[in-house]
């Protein structure tokens, strides 16, 4: 059985490598989603009239890597508390977003979002501003091919992440 997420961390060079280096993690893949142009291209959806997140797909396996672990992932990973920027990375395309493909991804994310935010907030960092919600009705579009695995192909390319460098907190036995 395999379950899709949909994540958007800013550029998603660095994203999916986060993902696929994930143990249970079955593929990633990068593309764009949430805007309203039909099949954007990379400049296109730099231009910020296309409305579109950078997005990372990831199949995993339910069995082996949970839903709640790649949300874990996806909140340490990049500042979700920054409106439209990670780093110098300014626009649109570079929001912080979940697209959730069941209706327990939708309940989990939600859990995950206000238990980080608390978090966050007794730190003093502020509100997250993470997009939540349904991928129905949005449809994922393949980003070109050179962006597929930029990483592994340019293993000392840009990893555009930001982090608030708070943990997120483990689970209580």
């Amino acid at each position: 059985m395999k379950e899709r997420a949909y994540f958007a961390t800013g550029c998603f060079w660095g994203a999916e490598r986060r993902f696929w280096n994930l143990s249970g993690v079955i593929s990633t893949s990068v593309g764009y989603m949430g805007g309203d142009t039909k099949s954007p291209t990379y400049e296109e959806v730099c231009t910020g009239k296309t409305n579109h997140a950078e997005m990372v797909e990831v199949v995993f396996d339910p069995e082996q890597i949970s839903y709640q672990r790649l949300l874990e992932e996806f909140w340490v990973m990049h500042d979700p508390t920054s409106l439209n920027k990670q780093g110098g990375d300014i626009g649109t395309q570079y929001r912080s977003a979940i697209f959730t493909t069941t209706p327990q991804q939708l309940d989990v994310a939600q859990k995950t979002r206000q238990v980080y935010n608390d978090v966050l907030k007794s730190a003093g960092i502020g509100e997250i501003v993470t997009q939540i919600q349904s991928a129905a009705g949005h449809e994922y579009f393949l980003a070109e091919e050179y962006h597929q695995r930029y990483l592994e192909k340019n293993p000392n390319g840009y990893d555009c992440h930001s982090s608030t460098g708070i943990a997120y907190p483990a689970l209580k036995a």
